[in-house]
């Protein structure tokens, strides 16, 4: 793989077991490939509100990507530090085209500082309650999708209670074209963020800050909205229970997040010649 110095890991189906746990060796894991020089972010379609404390629990901080590269956050600090979101009129505009060309499609918002969600969006009538939904989040604004579209939003969230998912992703693709992304990180739902906003794109910013040139960046996922993501990256893992579409693009298939897969890869990294020893000082975002 050559000199790696950065580790962009997914989180939900990647890093995390389904309980949104991680095990003790994979906890020692991102210890040692720290203690090696090498930085780790985590890259989520989450907000930040439900990642900071699942970070805490698995003694991850620094800065993380959330939104599928919407926003660019510090989980020590608790602020942000870069959102691109999209415009107010655009995404009002993706709603009425939505509608159109999905009949019956629920929409909810994901705001700089909330959530909205139309009626109907978990009546259980369709997928179960999505997981960006969250505990942590103590007020959650209801109404029409239009009204909840005030100002930037950082994801439209697009599902149908009825349609089959590819049918709802095919339609929603074609109706959006370039005016933004169109991913998922499941069968459940759409995600929508503005044209060019990405993973890939975000940590390519963050790397150019950092100084990491993209070949000394390993990349772990196992979802739709990680491809581009993989495919920027100097060298990408996709973990054993990923999508097919997933398993093929990554440059290697480690061991499922059930069986620590993510620990394998870092634990090999850890053990590389070419890792260095961690420097006195803080490592960028600690």
């Amino acid at each position: 793989m050559g000199e790696i110095r950065l580790v962009a890991s997914d989180l939900d189906g990647t890093l995390l077991r389904p309980d949104e746990t991680v095990s003790e060796r994979t906890r020692e894991a991102i210890v040692a490939v720290r203690r090696a020089g090498i930085t780790l972010v985590l890259v989520t379609g989450r907000p930040p509100r439900a990642l900071a404390p699942i970070a805490a629990r698995i003694g991850v901080g620094g800065i993380a990507i959330c939104a599928n590269g919407a926003v660019v956050w510090d989980l020590d600090a608790g602020t942000m530090v870069d959102v691109t979101p999209l415009a107010a009129d655009l995404a009002a505009g993706l709603v009425r085209e939505l509608r159109e060309a999905i009949p019956g499609v629920l929409f909810a918002v994901e705001l700089e500082h909330g959530f909205g969600r139309e009626a109907g969006w978990t009546d259980g009538t369709g997928p179960p309650r999505p997981r960006l939904v969250e505990r942590e989040t103590p007020e959650v604004l209801e109404d029409d999708a239009l009204e909840l579209v005030t100002g930037p939003v950082v994801k439209l969230l697009v599902r149908h209670p009825t349609l089959p998912f590819p049918e709802v992703a095919r339609r929603a693709r074609q109706a959006v074209g370039e005016q933004a992304v169109v991913t998922w990180a499941g069968t459940r739902l759409l995600e929508i963020s503005a044209a060019g906003v990405t993973k890939a794109w975000a940590l390519e910013r963050l790397c150019a800050r950092l100084g990491v040139r993209r070949q000394q960046v390993l990349a772990l996922g196992d979802m739709e909205n990680d491809l581009p993501m993989l495919a920027w990256a100097g060298h990408s893992v996709a973990v054993a229970n990923a999508q097919p579409d997933v398993l093929d693009a990554a440059d290697e298939v480690t061991a499922s997040n059930l069986d620590d897969g993510v620990a394998l890869v870092l634990e090999r990294l850890a053990a590389e010649p070419t890792a260095r020893p961690r420097p006195a000082g803080p490592e960028p975002g600690d």
